[in-house]
């Protein structure tokens, strides 16, 4: 069986950027699940899956714009703090989802000066190249629930 589209695939990995530091592994936890053509991963790491067996060790190298973007300045806003007046103490790297024109966005809190806070939309990972070590751990055939839901249940996949 192969990576395709609504299959489930079980996958270890670690994702390394440019100066080779580990930003996310699966080591010591369960495999990543997915389903396949279903943009639950990346779409560079999703593009070098098709096709891949189990067992199947590779590296995958993502551009920016087939990972979490390329850094976008207008995503970046300073706004006043009395936005934030629920909450009782604001620190940087605080996130919270904000509604924009084209859907909601988590934005983080980047700087604080006095009553200007300056909040990022961007992904932590926009503008990076991206390096995965994958191992093709399984591959099975989505259920209809799944492919219904379009997320994987059950062991590494969501539970409801």
């Amino acid at each position: 069986m192969t990576v395709e589209n609504d299959k489930v695939v079980l996958m270890n990995y670690t994702l390394t950027n440019d100066a080779g530091d580990v930003l996310d592994t699966s080591d010591g936890r369960e495999p990543l699940a997915y389903i396949q053509g279903y943009q639950n991963i990346i779409p560079g790491l999703e593009k070098e899956m098709a096709g891949k067996k189990v067992g199947e060790k590779f590296k995958a190298v993502v551009q920016p714009e087939e990972g979490y973007g390329n850094f976008n300045p207008a995503l970046v806003q300073v706004v006043e703090k009395e936005m934030f007046k629920d909450v009782e103490v604001l620190e940087i790297g605080m996130q919270f989802q904000a509604q924009l024109q084209h859907g909601p966005v988590i934005m983080t809190i980047t700087k604080i000066d006095g009553d200007k806070i300056t909040v990022d939309g961007n992904h932590a990972l926009a503008d990076q190249v991206l390096t995965f070590d994958v191992e093709v751990m399984e591959i099975r055939d989505a259920t209809a629930e799944e492919l219904e839901h379009r997320h994987v249940h059950g062991v590494g996949g969501h539970h409801h």
